[in-house]
């Protein structure tokens, strides 16, 4: 336990999750990990993210129901440099149902993200795996138009390193998610096109096979990631792919609009 309450493992992960902790907490900007608990690989990247949401738990954030798979598209692993997926988790308490109304918090720079989410209906358990396309495809019960809330809580996250933004949920804040359709095939979200726009003005579009070729692959490259370190995805939890537009920065009276076909439309304003 620190000494502002905090409690973690007494170990270099816990000292770490719980520095990210502290600054989830109180909202304030995160610079960067001391260097003798600087991370050395994406392992001990998700092994600190698993200490973190234990410690934002206890203190109130709720549970983990569902993940969010950054850097899946050309378009974001350009933005941000890094090209290969990176996974964080979403607690219920920042899930919001379309249409969405956030609060903009003053300390913290909010983005938006035009998203293909799935909801799942059956669990992808370690001892399945390897999974691909195919086998992930009948656990999927529904698909949703989704609008990623992210956050830019760093001092200066460009100059940050890979297995930190991923330890600290890789700049993920919640998400508004559009009703779930049973309708279309998961099979045939690669066909699926979406668009954004800011106050009536369109900002990006993009179509389903940006997600690393099929949105299903996303899916899959998470389940596996997650068997390898000994979970699984479960039943009524739910996936945010990817995005099909680069972040976008918004400001208080900012009215964002993703219209995905054939999903629908997602509406979040901010105040």
């Amino acid at each position: 336990m620190t000494g502002d309450g905090i409690e973690t493992k007494n170990t270099p992960a816990g000292r770490a999750a719980a520095a990210l902790c502290r600054a989830r907490l109180r909202r304030y900007r995160f610079d960067r990990l001391p260097v003798d608990l600087v991370l050395k690989d994406e392992s001990e990247a998700y092994a600190v993210q698993e200490l973190l949401h234990a410690c934002l738990a206890t203190r109130g954030w709720g549970r983990v129901v569902g993940y969010k798979i950054g850097c899946t598209t050309p378009i974001m692993q350009e933005y941000l440099g890094i090209h290969n997926p990176c996974a964080g988790g979403v607690f219920d308490t920042t899930i919001q149902r379309e249409p969405g109304r956030i609060v903009l918090p003053r300390a913290l720079r909010v983005g938006v993200e035009c998203e293909i989410a799935v909801l799942l209906r059956s669990d992808l358990g370690p001892s399945d795996r390897p999974f691909d396309r195919e086998t992930v495809a009948s656990a999927v019960g529904a698909c949703m138009a989704a609008v990623e809330i992210v956050e830019d809580r760093y001092v200066d996250y460009p100059s940050l390193d890979t297995p930190t933004l991923i330890a600290d949920d890789f700049f993920g804040a919640g998400c508004v998610l559009g009703p779930p359709v049973e309708a279309v095939a998961p099979g045939d979200l690669s066909a699926a096109t979406a668009s954004m726009t800011i106050n009536g003005r369109e900002v990006g579009s993009g179509v389903g096979t940006d997600i690393l070729g099929h949105p299903l692959d996303a899916l899959a490259w998470l389940a596996n990631n997650m068997a390898g370190r000994g979970h699984g995805l479960r039943q009524g939890e739910f996936v945010l792919l990817g995005s099909l537009v680069q972040t976008h920065w918004v400001e208080p009276g900012d009215e964002v609009t993703i219209m995905n076909e054939p999903l629908g439309a997602v509406h979040v304003a901010f105040v």
